[in-house]
């Protein structure tokens, strides 16, 4: 089993809007991700949460069962589409794959 863990940090502004705007979309979007591929055990996108401490606005977990299955994952067309968003509203990325 692989596990797929990726934080971003998102700009105080972009694509017109807010912080906090930005992320609530781009939560919405990797929930659309959820169960894309066979394979895919767990799909968990969170917010950071007033009052827990927190340096990354926006963390996926994920696991898979398989590198094949994160492969299809990566490269599911849905997926690939909400990247160009993802990379216009980002302030930095921290991303740690490992097997279990």
């Amino acid at each position: 089993m692989l596990k797929h863990i990726v934080m971003w940090k998102l700009k105080d502004q972009a694509e017109g809007a807010d912080k906090a705007s930005n992320a609530r979309k781009m939560k919405a979007l990797l929930d659309g991700c959820a169960g894309l591929v066979p394979g895919m055990l767990k799909f968990e996108a969170m917010l950071a949460q007033p009052g827990l401490e927190a340096t990354y606005d926006v963390v996926l977990y994920s696991e898979f069962e398989s590198r094949a299955a994160l492969d299809a994952y990566q490269d599911h067309p849905d997926h690939v589409a909400i990247k160009p968003f993802i990379g216009a509203i980002r302030e930095g990325r921290q991303c740690m794959d490992y097997e279990i």
